[in-house]
């Protein structure tokens, strides 16, 4: 059976003195004399006594937590985000409370209700990709809560964020694969009401447009953009009378799941078909061959969030005008996608 915890109660009781001596005591004021200070903290020791920090920041009227949300904690992409997060709000002070929506939105209802219960001094969210309305964090701007979005946020809204410029990697990648004297070039998107997914086709198209081709919507294929959803996109591809020659994908998850289906069919990329992702996932250096992919800066994306959130704290929620931050993405040429002339 657990033992309790001892409270400063106890320790009060036990040493006869009141519990505001006993805080003083090992808070070491000098108000407090040394015999004192060692009796407390010799029976705080005995006891394990372990203070609790968040009740004596909530008194104060501060919690020192920083509320987290991600879809998913299971890829390389919100691990190393969520780094950056930590490291700036730890030299901030702040505790980081995490949480996952699982790509549930009611799932991410029920993180918000959790954080505000806690009363986190701020909160930072990346989408659940079945989010398409924005009403469960109106709370959290009511009670003037700072709230900052990275990665992931519902096209239109003009809210705080940190964003990669998807359109500039889509269009990068397109025009790599161009370069490599592809014409033919397929595209799996993922949820349209998404801002990533959307400026990726959107970089997408542009690199088309201006190499003079057209779009077409047979080599257009949208899903959840997990591995399996690459699979069957790959399916429909090669079921085609005229197959492409390249996929650029909005996600490293469905382009591995296409890289499977391809070696099932005896076809090899990049020389029967080009491969092309996004996110720059560990796997994607360990595949045969390493796939090309675009490196979203995660952790540099989780620091901005985190200082942004610190000038909202700073200036209060209410007056402050949403700003988004604009990073540049990397596009990582690997073997998938380089055709030998």
């Amino acid at each position: 059976m657990a033992r309790a915890k001892a409270s400063i109660s106890d320790l009060a009781k036990q040493l006869g003195i009141s519990v505001s001596t006993v805080s003083r005591a090992l808070s070491d004021h000098p108000t407090i004399s040394t015999a004192t200070k060692k009796k407390v903290r010799q029976l705080a020791k005995e006891l394990h006594y372990q203070p609790n920090h968040m009740a004596a920041g909530l008194r104060k009227g501060r919690s020192n937590l920083l509320g987290v949300i991600v879809p998913h904690i299971d890829g390389h992409f919100f691990t190393l985000v969520v780094k950056g997060i930590e490291t700036v709000a730890t030299k901030a002070g702040f505790n980081v409370m995490i949480c996952q929506s699982n790509e549930d939105v009611r799932h991410e209802q029920k993180n918000i209700e959790s954080m505000l219960s806690a009363q986190v001094e701020g909160i930072l969210v990346s989408l659940a990709r079945n989010t398409l309305d924005f009403k469960h964090f109106d709370k959290v701007r009511k009670q003037e809560i700072p709230l900052v979005f990275f990665d992931r946020v519902l096209d239109g809204l003009d809210v705080s964020a940190v964003v990669i410029d998807d359109r500039e990697g889509g269009y990068q990648s397109t025009k790599h694969l161009l370069a490599q004297g592809c014409r033919r070039i397929a595209h799996f998107g993922g949820p349209q009401h998404l801002n990533i997914y959307k400026n990726r086709r959107q970089g997408y198209i542009d690199a088309l447009l201006e190499a003079g081709l057209p779009l077409e919507e047979e080599l257009l294929y949208y899903s959840d953009m997990t591995q399996e959803d690459g699979v069957t996109g790959m399916q429909r591809m090669l079921a085609l009378k005229k197959r492409p020659d390249a996929i650029f994908s909005a996600s490293d998850f469905s382009i591995v799941g296409a890289l499977q289906e391809l070696k099932r069919h005896n076809l090899r990329a990049p020389n029967d078909m080009a491969l092309a992702g996004f996110s720059n996932e560990t796997f994607t250096s360990l595949t045969e061959p390493m796939l090309t992919s675009v490196d979203q800066r995660c952790e540099q994306m989780g620091q901005a969030a985190v200082r942004l959130f610190l000038e909202m704290l700073e200036e209060r929620s209410a007056l402050f005008s949403p700003r988004r931050i604009v990073l540049q993405p990397d596009l990582l040429i690997r073997s998938s996608s380089v055709r030998i002339k």
